[in-house]
Order: C-alpha cells, then sequence, then structure tokens
C-alpha cells in the first residue's frame, strides 16, 4: 500500500506543478484589485489587470479535481499514455454529473433547494484524485482488450473510456449513499467542538488540514466560516461585525491559519530542500519554493501539501497536528484577522483595518516561531524516518550509484532493440518505466531473460530485484532509450 501511495505522489507531481504560478498571479491581483475580494466596483486599468489576474490564476486553483483526475491517470498508466487522461476525465464527469444537486433531486423526488447540500460539494480535489485511480486501473487492465470482430473497432484503447464510464458509474452509486453520510458527520462533529472555544479552534486546524486529502474539509468550513449551523464566522468578519450573532470571538476560526500559511509552510519547504538528495536539490527548491510562495503571498497550500502527502502520509498528519497546536495558540493570545479567500498576506493585509481584527502584530512572532517549529519538526522527522518527500525518492539513490553510467553510444532505437530482445521480446515484457538512470521493468518469464544480451546494447549494468523484475542502469538518456521501446512494445 505504502509503495502505490507513493507512486500516486509522483503522479500528483505533475498536476501540481501548475499550481504554485496560479497562486501567485492571484495574490498579485488581490493586491492590483482589492475591490475583487472586499466587494464593489472594479474600476481603472491597474484594477483591470489586476483582476484580470486572479482569473488567470483561478482558471486552474478553481478546477483542480479536473487536473488531478487527467494528471493522475496519466501517471499511474503504465505506459503514461493520453488515453488514461481521457479515461480518468470521463470518470470525473460521469462522478460529479451523476451525483450533481440537480440530477439527485429528480433521483430522489426532493426539490432542488432541499437536496443534501454534500452533494453540492462533490466536485473535490479527492473525487479527481480517485477519477484518476479508477481511469488508470482501467487503461492498465483494459489497454489489450481484443472483441470479436464485429466489435473490433473498440478494441484496445478503444474500449478504455467505455470501460471507466460503467466502472464509475457503479462508484458513483456507492457514493450516493456514503458521500452525505460522512459529510453530515463531519458537520455533527463540527457542531461539537464549538463549545471548547481556544482548543476547539486548534482541533477544527487540525481537522481542516488532515480532510484535505479527502476534500472533506468543506463539510467542517460550512460550520464554522460559514451559515451551516449559525455561526458564519467569515460571513460577520467580512461584514463589519463587532461581536458574533452566537457569542463566539469573531475570526477564531481562520487566525490560526496565518501563521502556519504564511511562515509555518515555507519553513517546512526549506526543511524539504535541506533534506533532498544533493543531485535533486535544485528540482526540489525549483517546486517547493514556488509553493511557499503562493502559500505567503495569498495561502494557496495545496501545491506544497499535495507534493508530499501520499509520498509522506505520516508527516502530513504531524503537519495537520502543528496546524491544530498553532491555531489554539493564536486564538489564545488574542490575535485576530480574517480572510475571504485564504490566510496569506494579502487577506491579512486587506482584514487587518476590520473592526473585528485584533493584535494582528503577533503575525510577526507567532510567523517567527511557526517558520522555526515547522523547520526543526520537519527536517528532524524526514532524515530519522527517511520519509519520502520531494527530492528523496528512491529513484534519487539509484541515480547516485549510476550517476558515472554511459552508453556506448547514442543510437537508442538499436540499444533498445538489443535490450528488448535480450528480455525475451516484447511478449514477454509486462511493464516499462525508468527512472532517472533506469529501465525499470516487469517480465512474465525471468528464464528468458538474458542478461549477456542485454549488456552488449551498450548499457552500464542489469540488476534483478525481484523475481519479475529486472532494471537496465543506462544512465541519464535513458528516456530516450524508454520512448524508443515504448514504441517497439
Amino acid at each position: 500500500m505504502m509503495k502505490y501511495l507513493q507512486r500516486l505522489g509522483k503522479a500528483l507531481m505533475l498536476p501540481v506543478a501548475c499550481l504554485p504560478v496560479c497562486g501567485i498571479l492571484m495574490g498579485i491581483g488581490y493586491a492590483m484589485s482589492p475591490h475583487a475580494m472586499q466587494g464593489g466596483d472594479i474600476t481603472g486599468m491597474v484594477e483591470i489587470i489586476g483582476f484580470f489576474l486572479i482569473k488567470a490564476g483561478g482558471a486552474l486553483i478553481d478546477n483542480m479535481s479536473w487536473l488531478f483526475a487527467v494528471g493522475v491517470a496519466v501517471g499511474l498508466a503504465n505506459d503514461k499514455d493520453g488515453t488514461a487522461g481521457l479515461a480518468g476525465l470521463v470518470s470525473w464527469l460521469m462522478i460529479t454529473k451523476l451525483l450533481n444537486p440537480s440530477v439527485v433531486s429528480v433521483l430522489t423526488g426532493v426539490a432542488a433547494d432541499a437536496v443534501n447540500p454534500a452533494y453540492s460539494k462533490i466536485e473535490t480535489q479527492f473525487i479527481g484524485i480517485l477519477a484518476g485511480v479508477i481511469g488508470a486501473a482501467c487503461y492498465n487492465k483494459f489497454k489489450d482488450t481484443k472483441l470479436p470482430d464485429a466489435l473490433s473497432f473498440f478494441s484496445g484503447k478503444r474500449c478504455v473510456a467505455i470501460v471507466t464510464a460503467i466502472v464509475s458509474i457503479v462508484i458513483a452509486a456507492i457514493l450516493f449513499f456514503v458521500w452525505p453520510v460522512v459529510y453530515g458527520a463531519l458537520v455533527s462533529l463540527g457542531g461539537a467542538i464549538v463549545s471548547l472555544d481556544a482548543i476547539g479552534a486548534g482541533v477544527y486546524a487540525f481537522l481542516n488540514r488532515l480532510l484535505i486529502p479527502f476534500g472533506l474539509h468543506h463539510a467542517l468550513n460550512s460550520v464554522f466560516w460559514f451559515d451551516a449551523i449559525g455561526i458564519n464566522d467569515l460571513g460577520q468578519f467580512w461584514a463589519g461585525a463587532t461581536q458574533a450573532t452566537d457569542g463566539h470571538s469573531l475570526g477564531m476560526y481562520m487566525s490560526g491559519f496565518f501563521p502556519c500559511m504564511m511562515v509555518g509552510i515555507p519553513g517546512a519547504a526549506l526543511a524539504m530542500v535541506h533534506c533532498a538528495k544533493p543531485n535533486k536539490k535544485k528540482i526540489a527548491a525549483g517546486l517547493l519554493g514556488a509553493a511557499a510562495l503562493s502559500a505567503f503571498v495569498c495561502g494557496v497550500t495545496e501545491p506544497f501539501e499535495f507534493a508530499f502527502m501520499f509520498l509522506a502520509p505520516a508527516l502530513y498528519v504531524v503537519y495537520a497536528l502543528l496546524y491544530g497546536i498553532f491555531a489554539a495558540v493564536t486564538v489564545a493570545l488574542g490575535f485576530r484577522a480574517g480572510f475571504s479567500f485564504s490566510a496569506g498576506l494579502t487577506d491579512l493585509v486587506f482584514s487587518a483595518s476590520l473592526p473585528a481584527a485584533a493584535k494582528t502584530l503577533l503575525i510577526i512572532p507567532l510567523g517567527l516561531a511557526a517558520g522555526v517549529i515547522f523547520y526543526i519538526v520537519f527536517r528532524v522527522l524526514i532524515t530519522k524516518c527517511d520519509f519520502k518527500t520531494p527530492g528523496r525518492e528512491d529513484d534519487d539513490d539509484t541515480a547516485a550509484q549510476d550517476a558515472g553510467a554511459t552508453l556506448a553510444n547514442n543510437d537508442f532505437t538499436a540499444i533498445a532493440a538489443t535490450v528488448l530482445e535480450g528480455l525475451g521480446g516484447k511478449d514477454n515484457v509486462t511493464s516499462l518505466d525508468n527512472c532517472i538512470t533506469r529501465l525499470r521493468l516487469e517480465v512474465k518469464d525471468p528464464l528468458l531473460v538474458d542478461e549477456k544480451k542485454i549488456k552488449s546494447a551498450g548499457v552500464a549494468g542489469v540488476m534483478r530485484p525481484s523475481k519479475t523484475a529486472v532494471q537496465v542502469i543506462v544512465g541519464t538518456k535513458v528516456q530516450f532509450v524508454a520512448d524508443e521501446m515504448q514504441k517497439m512494445l
């Protein structure tokens, strides 16, 4: 299971890489066009440009589940074929449209405005990831299906989307009953937390982060930020109220996120970069640096969180726990700020002038504390537990070992053909993948593998980590050999 989760985490890198720039665009846009956040007419060239940047960033941020459906499907496909991405999108569309409130209204005979609110929160990152997994599984299983002559047009990859749609209908039927129960339980839990004051704010922040991989944090958000049970912390704060209608301290369910998102995440990201393998530090710094900047500027945290939550789930639980601790401390100390988008610098600046804002300068010591503690905790745990955060994946070890590996020549087609022959031919190969320096293959019959033949292609070596697994050490040009072999397969 852990190996699959790490593979899923790597698959998420493709869509996640699109997100940091979107967060930065939105932060700049809100700074240029404050009325887009606070309400009011957007006038003047500067505000219009800012509004344009906000919408440009939101084009992907607001449709993150689509990106995950396609990106995860392609990443988990054995041969990274685009057909898998199409299958992931088919699955996402099937599930989300079948569980759309307007469709559920007809299916249940309930008025549209009385449909369980859980169905209005079905287009989540979790459903996107689930759709990607379904699409990839259907692709890997059915891409080579051979149908009778009368149906031969739908053989192979053309049948994948059809099968995916059928499987997704079954999954949607299951979610039809399961999703409202889970969502309702979380709403009830939120109601129970309200009486715990600052401790309750910490529990809420912990659960909010913990539920992000499943997209179910929206259920808790509807309790605390909006008007599901009368709290409406966000709405009343930005409406200029000084006292909440239910008596709670306004902003207490938003304030604790600021030090964690603005400075805690950059601290954790820096720890990950420092813990990355030497040959991967620049790659890790590029990804995590942009993610940290988007978290600081406008509180977009998904680029950081999805970069490691499946690679190191235990570390993600600790990350959520740190949020809970800092939220409780922040609220207890009296810091109050609010957000209409997320807990970044942009919202902090805009909310500081509102009547319910209080002790906003405490963000300096709170932020410094969060940055240092997040850094120390992440660095210690990553090194002690060998968590596979970005830049520390298993492939990195082989890259270091194979650093000196080179090919005898650059005729990649000939090399691929010889290696394939040594593997027992294409009918003996069940899967092909590659890391930074190696071809990673699975074969049906290990007795057909001829290592001498493979080495005659000019590769640096052959390894047999298990009975059916074969690794061919090629060097840094491995991608070109893999591409040629994929064509032959």
